[in-house]
């Protein structure tokens, strides 16, 4: 799995973390961080959410305060589905239900060690085209 890990400065802190955390797993072919001190979270998350819609990635982490912000610039790019999870239920059910390419959390909200924990789960995470979420997602993908 190719993984992009991206932050704006009030997110660094916390992708630095995951980005380590992503680099040492054996699950993930590569990560690549594209943190940007000096960009806004809307630039931050286009340049991700373009690399994901491309298949430059397959998955990303987007980091800001609260991973709010992060999720709803991502989300503006056609085709990205982008989460702000800070829970076990939330991060796989962003997967296994909607095919969220783009995991966003906040620097503010979460511990890094909780975190990693949900970043791990994250890696564990797929979605079935075949399940009950499966159909819904296709009526939103028609949406253009």
């Amino acid at each position: 799995m190719k993984i992009i890990v991206a932050a704006p400065s009030n997110g660094l802190a916390l992708a630095g973390e995951i980005f380590k955390y992503l680099e040492a797993d054996s699950r993930v072919e590569s990560v690549v961080d594209i943190s940007d001190p000096n960009g806004g979270y809307p630039e931050v998350s286009r340049r991700v959410a373009i690399q994901i819609a491309t298949g430059v990635a397959d998955r990303a982490v987007l980091v800001c305060g609260t991973g709010i912000g992060t999720a709803i610039a991502a989300s503006t790019i056609p085709g990205v589905r982008a989460a702000t999870a800070h829970d076990l239920y939330s991060v796989v059910g962003a997967v296994a239900n909607y095919d969220a390419q783009i995991l966003c959390m906040g620097q503010n909200v979460i511990a890094p060690p909780a975190a990693l924990g949900l970043v791990d789960a994250w890696l564990d995470a797929s979605h079935d085209p075949d399940g009950p979420y499966g159909p819904l997602l296709e009526r939103l993908k028609a949406f253009g």
